[in-house]
């Protein structure tokens, strides 16, 4: 938890002047890559693959960043938890900043779609279970599959149709 917190006041506070300062304070290098795929992190709302990390960068920046460079910078800014990482039953991790505050996801099979969800009640499901079974829960994950209100509303307009 000590980490997170770290994380989140130095992702917060130092990331958007002084990037050299924070990636030292991580023990990494400043690099063009890892500034760009922070930034990009940084300003969107849901995880994303590195399929579209790479497409953003074709798209918006003048010298694109290979896919394997990609993929190097996304592990090691996982393992100095930077960023977290979610597998939602795609076979592809998707990415988003650690400096989140804790929270889950609401994943629509139809089309696709993410929505953070954070007014769960997991702080008292992880005491009951450190109380009851002894363990101590160090993370969690958790993500709820079904259909978005857009979809269900195409779906019932669908079947009124008939």
């Amino acid at each position: 938890m000590l980490m997170r917190v770290s994380c989140v006041y130095v992702f917060k506070h130092a990331m958007n002047s002084k990037q050299n300062t924070f990636l030292n304070a991580w023990g990494l290098k400043k690099t063009r890559g890892r500034i760009e795929i922070l930034n990009y992190l940084k300003r969107i709302s849901t995880p994303v693959d590195a399929s579209e990390i790479e497409s953003y960068l074709l798209e918006t920046k003048s010298t694109p960043i290979n896919t394997a460079t990609i993929y190097r910078i996304l592990s090691i800014l996982y393992k100095k938890g930077l960023v977290t990482r979610f597998e939602l039953q795609e076979g592809k991790f998707r990415y988003e900043l650690a400096s989140k505050p804790d929270h889950h996801h609401l994943i629509c099979k139809n089309c696709g779609s993410i929505e953070d969800i954070s007014d769960c009640n997991i702080k008292a499901l992880e005491k009951d279970i450190e109380k009851k079974k002894k363990f101590v829960v160090q993370s969690h994950s958790l993500e709820f599959f079904g259909v978005c209100p857009d979809c269900s509303r195409l779906e019932r307009q669908r079947l009124a149709g008939r």
